[in-house]
C-alpha cells in the first residue's frame, strides 16, 4: 500500500455564508492529494503528460461526514491500495482536520490513455517500477 499526507489550509474563498467548506471543493483537495503523491514517487503530471500519457477522471465517490470550516488545516491522506493493473489507477482520499476527525472519504478512478489518439493504456513501466516496492508480492 502506498501512502502519502498533504496539508491544506482552507481560506475564506472556500467556504459558504456559514464558514463551511463548500462541497464541490472536495474533488480539488483530492486532487491536490493525488498530485503530491505523484510527485513524491518522483514525477509530475507534466512529466506523464511527456510521455505522451495523460490521465482523465472517469469516476469519484465522495462520503461527507463532518464539516470542514474555514481556516482549518485539513489533512488529505492519499491511498493506493492495490498496485494498479493495467490502464486503471485508484487513489483514496481520506480528509481529517486538526483534531484527527475523520470529515470526508472519497475515491478518484483514472485511466492512463495515449494522449494522440485517446485509447486506454497501460501505466508506464517506469511509474509502474516505483510503486512495486510499495505492494509486496
Amino acid at each position: 500500500m502506498y501512502t502519502t499526507e498533504t496539508q491544506i489550509r482552507i481560506h475564506y474563498a472556500l467556504t459558504d455564508q456559514m464558514g463551511v467548506v463548500y462541497h464541490g471543493h472536495y474533488a480539488q483537495f483530492y486532487e491536490i492529494g493525488r498530485t503530491e503523491s505523484i510527485r513524491q514517487l518522483g514525477f509530475t503530471y507534466k512529466d506523464i503528460e511527456a510521455m505522451g500519457i495523460i490521465m482523465p477522471v472517469i469516476d469519484i465517490h465522495s462520503k461527507f461526514l463532518r464539516p470542514a470550516k474555514y481556516d482549518d488545516l485539513i489533512t488529505v491522506k492519499t491511498t493506493l491500495r492495490e498496485l494498479p493493473q493495467h490502464h486503471r489507477i485508484i487513489f483514496h482520499s481520506e480528509i481529517y482536520n486538526e483534531k484527527d476527525e475523520l470529515l470526508n472519504v472519497g475515491d478518484v478512478t483514472l485511466y492512463f490513455m495515449i494522449a494522440n489518439g485517446m485509447k486506454r493504456c497501460d501505466m508506464p513501466d517506469v511509474f509502474r517500477e516505483k510503486l512495486q516496492g510499495y505492494f509486496p508480492v
